[in-house]
């Protein structure tokens, strides 16, 4: 696992090992940087169910002004703040060792961005989108990476929808605020 692009390109990332830990591929990792490549320069990410916490330093990497990154596991909060340190990026980042729906329930911040890759088939994107309207800024856009098969709900909050990218097994879906169209 590595950091593709930008400041910290090529920097070799640490992962948990073990059968309940699947970090998001470079094919995936790259698409998903492409759908967002004009939006992330100055931007405020959060990284929920960090994992490695690679998505986030990747948006780090990539021109984001900060991230947050949220997982429940002590071990991955360990190898998120290893991997920040690998990469320097300490004051881009704040690590929190919390399950992502008590984070969003106290949460005072706003995001840009906000990426979640749960545990796939457990529903976790679902509840995570009942909170979410708490943390999202008017111009959010929120990705949300499970398995193919998995279906979500057209609307999160004001946001819709805008666009699905199936990579064999993994599902990335984009939600933005729907652009308004003028009435002829």
């Amino acid at each position: 696992m590595r950091v593709i692009t930008g400041s910290a390109r090529g920097r070799r990332l640490v992962s948990a090992e073990g059968m309940d830990v699947r970090p998001t591929t470079d094919k995936v990792k790259e698409s998903l940087f492409s759908i967002i490549q004009f939006e992330l320069e100055g931007r405020n990410v959060l990284d929920l169910f960090a994992g490695s916490g690679q998505l986030g330093i990747e948006a780090i990497s990539r021109g984001a002004e900060r991230a947050v990154f949220v997982d429940s596991s002590k071990k991955s909060v360990e190898i998120i703040k290893q991997n920040i340190s690998l990469v320097h990026f300490e004051k881009e980042s704040s690590v929190v060792f919390s399950d992502a729906f008590s984070y969003l329930a106290l949460a005072k911040e706003k995001f840009d961005i906000v990426i979640l890759d749960p545990p796939y088939h457990k529903q976790l994107c679902d509840k995570a989108f009942a909170l979410l309207p708490a943390v999202l800024k008017e111009t959010s856009v929120v990705i949300c990476e499970t398995q193919s098969d998995e279906a979500l709900p057209e609307k999160v909050a004001s946001l819709e929808i805008d666009r699905e990218y199936k990579y064999s097994s993994v599902k990335l879906t984009v939600y933005r605020k729907p652009e308004k169209t003028e009435v002829e």
